[in-house]
């Protein structure tokens, strides 16, 4: 029966009416699309938010908002939901707030209604304190409702940024997303691509091919391996919906539900503490490669780690993990790639994740290997200094609990950057292996024997015997932990295997740690 057919001059035909409007937003543009939209590998709006929320927990909300714009005769197609699903539910029996954009209805371009229920489920979420995840697709703004959409666009941006650092906001991008729509996802704290057919891109192929002359598409101008490799908007890739479900489930397991509680706390047997392997993973050459993550899977539980934005600046390795149970930031050096050195995109990368971690009271923990910043021209001209100073704000200024552990080498800016003591770490612990000093042996006698190499030059004698002598004097002297410990700059000084203690007893410490900041609006980091 029709809502026209319903006798809605009784009560059960009040209620069969509600009925049928309900079953329409089930598929708003007919069957044959959700049939479409399935036989291509992809799940319906609708059908990720289910697959997303614990099973019967989501609550739908503007079910029943059609937009009413009337030009162009807009008015003949006013499909049930506007192009997007949005409401709140439960994941692992935590409340989420969640939208969906629908790009089978008006190819999800942002209308005015449109935007009106994803600006309420943002403020919903905000109010309440719960994670926000948005599904993003969409081609940007609904043309025949005018310059209102741009408006919509603003106050969804405008909200975002309010709810940024009280609520997690994780984005799944889930199709094409352009336009202004695409600094939607590009706010979040965590995006994750969608198979090979996502792309955020800003402007259309078409005005760039106009414009430019050059051939592209979305995939082009925006794709997935594109953020996830070159430009590092996007964090993480999935290759299905339901993987990208799984995704968002690992994530949200690891992070509060807001910037005023404590990510859960896994318990548990706790595993053995001593690490023996730990003991011989550094090589005995300084300048040999290894692999950190060897080192962060004997440190982690279970060798857990989710990293964020792994093949973007992969010298520098972010992720999400645990130690004891309790969720933890860590930030490592990795020496298989430009030998650890930081660059502008590495340093970026890690002062962006320090602040993800700092706002959602997830300590920090640093392994250091690193000989410096990349030597590069490109680099300097590339805002390094820029970048650089961004990291170095971002650590000094997080109040959560803040560990370095230096594994091997921390030379010269590098020490300073990557926790070092005076930059904000409360404990600083480093392995026997360490080098911690202001340049390395080679560069430093260079320096500081100038004159006597020069003077012996003059008057004949062998200054590459004499170069090696005195590296090895400067190597015995200064190359190692010890002198960093004598001036408290080093907390400890710990055979590699007991790491993993070290580090639980230490942020068991920190939970109590406090911080009471200066009054005021803001600092200003060198974006």
């Amino acid at each position: 029966m029709t809502a026209a057919e319903n006798d809605l001059k009784t009560t059960a035909g009040k209620i069969a009416d509600l009925s049928t409007r309900l079953a329409e937003t089930q598929a708003p543009v007919g069957k044959e699309t959700v049939e479409q939209t399935h036989s291509a590998g992809r799940l319906t709006a609708r059908e990720r938010v289910e697959a997303l929320v614990d099973e019967g927990s989501f609550v739908e909300i503007d079910a029943l908002a059609r937009h009413r714009a009337t030009d162009f005769d807009a008015d003949r197609n006013r499909p049930p939901s506007d192009g997007v699903v949005t409401g709140y539910g439960m994941i692992q029996g935590r409340k989420v707030c969640v939208f969906s954009q629908d790009d089978t209805i008006f190819r999800g371009q942002l209308g005015e209604v449109h935007g009106e229920k994803i600006m309420k489920v943002i403020e919903l979420a905000t109010k309440t304190g719960v994670p926000l995840i948005g599904f993003y697709e969409g081609a940007g703004a609904r043309l025949v409702e005018g310059i209102v959409p741009l408006a919509m666009q603003a106050k969804i941006l405008s909200a975002l940024s309010r709810a940024s650092g009280l609520v997690p906001h994780l984005a799944v991008v889930d199709g094409q997303c352009c336009g202004p729509q695409a600094f939607m996802p590009a706010l979040a704290d965590v995006i994750v691509m969608v198979g090979d057919r996502s792309a955020m891109h800003l402007t259309d192929p078409d005005v760039v091919r106009t414009v430019s002359g050059v051939d592209t598409d979305p995939v082009g101008l925006g794709g997935t391996q594109v953020h996830l490799r070159e430009s590092g908007t996007a964090h993480l890739y999935a290759d299905t919906d339901h993987d990208a479900t799984a995704v968002i489930h690992d994530i949200i397991s690891r992070l509060p539900v807001n910037n005023r509680a404590l990510a859960p706390r896994l318990s548990g047997e706790v595993p053995e503490s001593a690490n023996p392997e730990l003991d011989a993973i550094i090589p005995d050459s300084s300048t040999a490669p290894y692999d950190m993550r060897e080192v962060l899977r004997h440190v982690v539980d279970d060798g857990d780690l989710l990293e964020l934005q792994e093949d973007f600046a992969p010298n520098i390795i972010t992720a999400l993990a645990r130690i004891d149970g309790r969720s933890v930031g860590v930030i490592a050096n990795q020496p298989t790639e430009v030998a650890g050195c930081l660059h502008e995109a590495a340093a970026a990368k890690a002062a962006r994740f320090i602040r993800t971690c700092d706002a959602f009271n997830i300590s920090i923990v640093e392994f250091v290997d690193i000989p410096g910043f990349q030597p590069a021209v490109e680099e300097e001209h590339g805002a390094v200094l820029r970048h650089g100073a961004a990291l170095a704000y971002a650590y000094a200024e997080a109040q959560v609990g803040k560990i370095t552990v230096i594994v091997r080498r921390a030379m010269g800016p590098g020490y300073v950057l990557m926790g070092s003591k005076d930059l904000g770490a409360d404990l600083v612990f480093a392995w026997p292996t360490a080098e911690i000093a202001a340049q390395e042996a080679s560069g430093a006698v260079r320096e500081l024997y100038q004159q006597k190499l020069e003077k012996a030059s003059t008057q004949g004698k062998d200054t590459a015997e004499m170069m090696q002598q005195y590296e090895a004097e400067y190597s015995e002297r200064y190359l190692n932990p010890y002198v960093a410990a004598e001036r408290g700059l080093v907390d400890a000084v710990i055979p590699p295997s007991d790491t993993r203690k070290q580090l639980i007893d230490g942020l068991e410490l920190l939970d109590r740690k406090v911080v009471y900041p200066p009054l005021k609006k803001h600092g200003n980091i060198p974006l």
